[in-house]
């Protein structure tokens, strides 16, 4: 071998190709470090690195429970386009993915690329030979994997994905569809907090803060005694709880039951939810089709 395995790190640093790929093309090429990334380019595979600076806000978020429902997954992976989102390769990519994480339980994403996807590499390996063949930026992005008793909903083909997990096992179907009425009123009203209770301490304070500045702000507050004024915080930190905490949330499914007396009445307590939304964060790119297609002419 004329090659040493930093050879192969720097290949894969200079080209952003997968490890095997890199040590096949040192091997091919006499460990010539240069006309190995010629290598890489004629394959095909080189051109991933150059993706890699393109905005990936497009993708699917994935869930996944495995078969005895006591470990759920959400991931999400990101592409440039909504067209490859919907690719057969890509979406058996994430689904592959989820069950990684369902039964490795990676510490973090790179963790997570650095298992095993298949006899020719890593989780990380796989998705570069994927940017490679599809043609655009693909981002491993984030996951989340809660033990216990799961149920998971996915909305608008991967758009949003929501985990909950509660406290008794949901093998009653009764107890089931109710957990996931939870999880479908997670993915649309996007709940910040579990219950008042779990809202932490600075994040109280500081929107009580910002609520007595706006009363200050309002002239019609002006004259009014601090007790009433204390009365009219307390109301305004109510109706930020029904708004931001799911048990405190009118039910969208029967708007005459809070989402936590739903539950109650069915026998079920939560006791966490996770919810990701599909680029949530990210910059979006703007494009003009036009320019586009110009560009792709030039």
């Amino acid at each position: 071998m004329n090659f040493t395995a930093q050879d192969v790190k720097e290949l894969r640093e200079k080209t952003g190709c997968g490890m095997m790929d890199c040590k096949k093309a040192l091997s091919e090429c006499g460990g010539d470090m240069d006309k190995a990334i010629d290598f890489l380019r004629e394959k095909g595979l080189a051109t991933a690195q150059k993706k890699s600076g393109r905005i990936a806000s497009e993708g699917i978020v994935k869930a996944y429970i495995t078969p005895d429902n006591k470990v759920g997954v959400l991931v999400e992976v990101n592409s440039e386009t909504d067209f490859v989102a919907k690719n057969d390769e890509f979406q058996a990519f994430v689904s592959k993915v989820a069950e990684i994480v369902a039964e490795k339980n990676p510490s973090d994403v790179d963790a997570l690329k650095a298992l095993e996807y298949n006899a020719e590499g890593n989780v990380g390996d796989a998705l570069t030979a994927l940017i490679a063949k599809i043609g655009e930026n693909m981002n491993l992005r984030r996951f989340a994997r809660i033990e216990g008793n799961v149920c998971s909903y996915t909305h608008g083909g991967g758009r949003i994905g929501v985990l909950v997990e509660a406290e008794a096992s949901l093998a009653d179907a009764d107890a089931y569809e109710a957990a996931r009425d939870a999880a479908m009123q997670i993915a649309a009203i996007n709940p910040l907090y579990l219950s008042q209770e779990t809202v932490p301490a600075e994040d109280l304070e500081k929107e009580k803060n910002i609520i007595l500045a706006q009363m200050k702000e309002d002239p019609k507050n002006a004259s009014k005694p601090e007790n009433i004024l204390e009365k009219m915080l307390g109301g305004k930190i109510n109706k930020f709880y029904e708004q931001n905490c799911l048990l405190q949330q009118e039910f969208v499914k029967n708007g005459d039951f809070k989402v936590g007396a739903y539950l109650e009445s069915k026998g079920v307590k939560l006791i966490n939810f996770v919810r990701f939304e599909k680029g949530e964060g990210l910059e979006k790119k703007e494009e003009n089709f036009a320019d586009e297609v110009a560009s792709m002419i030039k």
